[in-house]
């Protein structure tokens, strides 16, 4: 009897395809986006044990994908995300540096802010001595412009 349901409803073996190949996207990205459709799919294989509608089954799937990615997927994210280290660069955007090492041509130069040398970008000629505003830091570069 057990035998004949699975080998009469191939659903379950795409259900169970589904789960595999969402839970590897899943391995491979770490965004927590596919692991839901692998459950979504886990509860359609579920279903397609009782019912024979692909219909019902595609529904499920697709219901309980959107509901557990909606809901779940926020809580897990900011849990997941407190292994981010913060630092205190992001307090030198805006500050005022001077430059040590000109940047031209979008070359790479070298600015001093707070007494410490860092490397320097910027869409625009900057000489050393002059004096420059912290836009952003990209990497560990400073984005800079001349102050007006």
């Amino acid at each position: 009897m057990v035998l004949n349901i699975f080998t009469e409803n191939y659903m379950i073996f795409i259900w169970f395809a589904i789960i595999i190949v969402a839970f590897f996207i899943e391995i491979e990205t770490m965004d927590l986006s596919s692991i839901w459709f692998a459950a979504g799919a886990f509860i359609a294989l579920i279903v397609s044990i009782f019912t024979e509608s692909i219909w019902i089954q595609v529904i499920v799937f697709i219901v309980t994908s959107t509901l557990l990615l909606l809901s779940l997927r926020p809580i897990f994210k900011k849990y997941m995300n407190r292994n981010e280290i913060r630092t205190n660069a992001s307090a030198l955007i805006d500050q005022e540096a001077i430059c040590i090492k000109p940047i031209i041509d979008n070359e790479r130069g070298e600015v001093k802010i707070q007494g410490k040398k860092w490397t320097a970008i910027s869409n625009e000629n900057i000489y050393e001595n002059e004096r420059v505003i912290v836009l952003a830091i990209s990497g560990v570069k400073l984005v800079v412009k001349r102050k007006k």
